[in-house]
């Protein structure tokens, strides 16, 4: 073993004292009186390297701790001298290959033996049953595959039994019932068992945690697990489990944690609980059960977490719930309760969570729950609540997430404000009246505010500048009036303001320009007049413009963005004009009649005026004429540079980097060039072959590009800076990305420096810009040739989805298009898409698959597997060649080789998300937001078994 640089071992080192006992003094080593060490303890050290042959010679060693020091390699077959260990942990390394069984045979009086979290492979050793003092087995989180060996019942001292987070199949066997000293038992996550759970473990009378969540059992829950009478803990969440919850299990008088969850169980609760008297987490969430929620639940004395959200439950709600004063964590959304809220939920000043929503409560919210301060997340909307909101609730320290829309809440809204930590704030939907206090300003941390469809009256304060953090503010359909505050662009990360259908006055603020970020900005149906502001042509994220119905006037601008917008964004205007209007009255400057009542002869001098007037503007607009006319022939040669943001370059800068030596990629549509620009900002410009867009025909993607790319702005999507284009070419300006793409990094020589994290990392980047591009732009848009060498790399390694050159608008994100003919790339091509030409968003949901493919198994999606065979077909054909199939072994059987030391967990789980991506018919893919869903929250496995996330 190899400790770098400076460590806790650095005493190990010190050969300044010539003694033969120094080794006694060493960090973490323990002598006995004849200086022969006994204990070897080194926890949580930054080592490298192997254990070493020599432990061996520790014959006197009982106890070997070497835990959370990334030791590699295998173990030495040498530990089987060591005759005299009792205790053996060497969990949370990164320890690999087939289990070395020899080495069991020499360590007779072992009791312990703790292996959890490393990489062995193999069988489960069945050398175990010849250690007669074993009482502690952990061999999980390792790759250990196929069945648990019988013979495992034959070791009758074990006490603690732990095979989860392996790759084991099989049934369970019903002979591990007959450990007479069985207390935990823990064989859940990521093993794939069939059948369900033996009927024989109920006679486990000693057992005390019984641990089997996830792990694919079916089949309904043995009744004789109620009589394990000192089990305090029974984890079977997420498996396929049916039934009804037998009644049986109300034997289980020492039963504390009991998780049923993300199974199919059906029928209501069994009133024979009520003996359950010690229970404190109940998870019986995402089920299908029904009927009342008995009224003992709420008399528990101990009870800290209830989490039933996601059945059929119907009634009341327990009044006495919450008053045993330990009451936690509150769950019941998504179920048919009615009645009032129990009033004494947080008796106890712990409750964090208080989680209703989508129910029928009815009736006030109780002012008792304004005052408790512990509490972090209030969800009570789309239920039929009234009466006025608890002001305590905008004053609570710790509250992060208030949502009270759709229901019936009234009154004002307290003056007193001041809840630090809140982020989100959503009473949409309610009856509640009143101004929007000045306080409002004291929610610093505030992202999301929404009081939209209520009654409130009055001016929107200028507090509102100060919440720097807000991205969404919607006041839309209430009774504000006054002027839109300017200050509101002092907000600058806002992506979203919607202040619609009120009755402000005044002109649309330009500082609201000055939002870089804007995606959505919504003034109809007010009272706003004067012009529109031209400056709102340079919001390139601006995706989404609404100003209708409001009494705006003078010519409508068409610059940059504002030509994407159609009339529907300005009709119910009468004073605007069209900008193909030849004659705009409200555009005038001139004064309006102001001599209107004055009478009087028509002079001579007047008469000579007026012809001198009018022949001097002939003469000034013949002039005008010949100088557009020159300017326009002019311009047909010259380039012009359109920017979609402020740029300190012109079009000659950009030209000048169009040379063979700046070339950094090509493609069917054009050359991609690196330049600097005088002020130091590298551009990736990028020239299209072809004609220029005026001659209106193929253009090779330049107009799908600047109309797409010139809306939108997402952090994982490339920017496009801005355009250069006459009529014989166009240039696309992006900003640079320092490394490359995806598809050059991967397949290239530095595919064996991208670690797993950080291709993990690249894949929700990833799905996070297709996600906004179907999801949250407006029409929803299709990429068309999602490929790893369209997923660029900035110097960070962040992900930005780039080259929409073939995207497609839908204008009905229910509806598929047909295309005229394949667009895409060899490899990534939706099976219906190539046969059909039918393209909707799953096509991309398929070639993001690929994507994911590549990312896990380092290969190209055609080209390494023979004619005909593509990387999808690849991996199918592989798993089905398996001898013994399961997740692990699939992954294993494609993971990317130069990938080392890397949390298999995780691996599994972009490979489950690649193959749903990829499958055959496209309607049992998940869409784009399900994917971004999935990768940011992974099974619950993978964080209740530490194994899987620290490999």
């Amino acid at each position: 073993m190899v400790a770098p640089g400076i460590s806790a071992l650095h005493d190990w080192n010190n050969n300044s004292i010539n003694t033969p006992f120094i080794h006694c003094t060493f960090s973490g080593v323990t002598c006995n009186n004849i200086s022969r060490v006994i204990s070897l303890n080194i926890t949580n050290v930054p080592l490298f390297g192997t254990i070493p042959p020599e432990i061996g010679l520790l014959d006197n060693l009982e106890n070997l701790i070497i835990f959370g020091d990334n030791i590699t390699g295998t173990l030495p077959l040498e530990m089987s001298q060591l005759s005299s260990i009792k205790y053996v942990n060497l969990s949370y390394n990164n320890f690999s290959g087939p289990f070395p069984r020899e080495i069991l045979l020499g360590l007779i009086q072992l009791e312990s033996f703790d292996i959890y979290n490393n990489n062995f492979t193999g069988e489960l050793p069945t050398e175990f049953i010849k250690l007669k003092k074993l009482n502690t087995l952990h061999l999980g989180g390792n790759y250990f595959h196929g069945e648990i060996p019988e013979v495992y019942s034959h070791i009758v001292s074990l006490k603690w039994l732990g095979l989860e987070g392996n790759s084991l199949t099989g049934k369970i066997p019903k002979s591990l019932a007959l450990l007479p000293n069985l207390e935990e038992l823990r064989l859940g996550y990521f093993n794939s068992y069939e059948g369900g759970i033996p009927v024989e473990f109920g006679s486990i009378s000693t057992l005390k945690l019984l641990d089997l969540g996830s792990c694919e059992l079916d089949g309904e829950i043995p009744p004789s697990l109620g009589n394990l009478k000192k089990l305090h803990t029974l984890f079977l969440q997420m498996n396929r489990l049916t039934g009804g919850i037998p009644s049986e299990l109300s034997g289980l008088d020492s039963l504390m944690s009991f998780d049923l969850s993300l199974n199919q169980l059906a029928g209501e609760i069994p009133e024979s609980f009520v003996k359950l008297q010690n229970l404190t987490l109940i998870n019986l969430f995402r089920n299908s059960l029904h009927g009342p929620i008995p009224p003992f639940i709420g008399d528990l004395p101990n009870l800290e977490v209830l989490q039933i959200w996601g059945n059929n439950f119907t009634l009341e709600f327990p009044e006495n719930l919450g008053r045993n004063g330990r009451l936690l964590f509150l769950d019941v959304a998504t179920n048919h309760f009615t009645g009032r809220i129990p009033p004494d939920l947080c008796k106890g000043g712990k409750l964090k969570t208080l989680i209703l929503m989508e129910n029928y409560f009815f009736g006030p919210i109780p002012e008792q729950l304004g005052e408790c301060k512990s509490l972090t997340r209030i969800r009570v909307r789309k239920n039929y609540l009234n009466g006025t909101i608890p002001a305590g609730f905008f004053k609570l320290p710790a509250l992060d997430i208030l949502e009270l829309d759709n229901n019936y809440f009234t009154g004002d809204l307290p003056t007193a404000i001041n809840a630090s930590n809140l982020s989100s704030l959503v009473l949409s939907n309610n009856w509640i009246s009143g101004k929007i206090p000045p306080t409002i300003g004291n929610l610093k941390n505030l992202v999301t505010l929404s009081l939209d469809m209520n009654k409130l009256s009055g001016e929107i304060p200028q507090e509102i500048a100060s919440l720097k953090k807000l991205v969404s503010i919607n006041l839309s359909d209430n009774n504000l009036t006054g002027e839109i505050p300017s200050s509101i662009a002092l907000c600058s990360e806002l992506t979203l303001i919607d202040l619609s259908r009120n009755q402000l006055v005044g002109e649309v603020p330009k500082e609201i320009t000055k939002l870089n970020s804007l995606n959505v900005l919504n003034l109809s149906r007010n009272q706003l007049n004067g012009a529109i502001p031209g400056e709102i042509g340079v919001m390139n994220g601006l995706t989404v413009l609404n100003l209708s119905y409001n009494d705006l006037s003078g010519r409508r601008p068409i610059n940059g963005q504002l030509k994407f917008f159609s009339d529907k964004s300005f009709v119910g205007n009468p004073k605007l004009c069209s900008p193909r209007a030849t004659f705009c009255p409200s555009a005038s400057s001139s004064p309006q009649n102001s001599h209107k009542g004055h009478t009087g002869k028509f002079t001579t001098m007047q008469l000579v005026i007026t012809i001198i007037i009018l022949v001097t503007v002939a003469l000034l607009l013949a002039v005008t004429w010949l100088f557009i006319k020159k300017e326009k022939f002019k311009n047909s040669k010259l380039c012009k540079l359109t920017a979609f943001q402020k740029l300190d370059f012109r079009a000659e800068d950009v030209l000048e980097c169009l040379k063979e030596e700046n070339i950094i990629g090509k493609g069917g549509a054009g050359v991609v060039y690196r330049g600097s620009m005088p002020n130091g900002i590298d551009v990736a410009t990028k020239k299209l072959v072809g004609v220029g867009r005026g001659t209106g025909h193929h253009d090779h993607g330049f107009s799908a590009e600047i109309q797409t790319l010139g809306r939108i702005r997402h952090r994982n999507i490339v920017r496009l800076l801005g355009y250069v284009s006459n009529k014989d070419s166009n240039l696309l300006l992006y900003e640079y990305m320092s490394n490359g793409s995806l598809g050059e990094m991967l397949h290239g020589a530095k595919g064996a420096h991208l670690r797993w994290e950080t291709r993990y990392r690249i894949a929700v980047e990833a799905a996070k810009g297709l996600c906004y591009l179907h999801h949250d732009c407006s029409p929803s848009i299709i990429h068309r040739d999602v490929k790893s060498n369209n997923i660029l790399l900035d110097s960070d390694y962040e992900a930005h989805v780039a080259d929409f050159g073939l995207a497609k608008f839908l204008q009905d994100a229910g509806t598929s298009e047909c295309m005229s003919s394949i667009a895409g790339s060899y490899g990534y091509i939706a099976p219906e898409y190539a046969y059909t030409l039918k393209v909707d968003q799953k096509s991309d949901v398929y070639s993001f698959g690929v994507v994911l493919l590549e990312l896990i198994t380092g290969h190209k999606p055609v080209g390494e597997f023979g004619d005909g065979v593509d990387i999808v077909r690849w991996v199918n054909k592989t798993m089905s060649e398996l001898s013994q199939p399961s997740d692990a072994a699939s992954v294993l059987a494609v993971v990317d080789s130069r990938l080392h030391s890397y949390p298999l967990a995780s691996v599994i789980n972009l490979f489950k998300i690649a193959m749903m991506c990829v499958e055959e018919e496209s309607c049992a893919r998940p869409t784009m937001r399900e994917v971004v869903h999935m990768l940011t929250n992974p099974p619950q496995s993978t964080t209740t078994t530490p194994t899987l996330l620290a490999l």
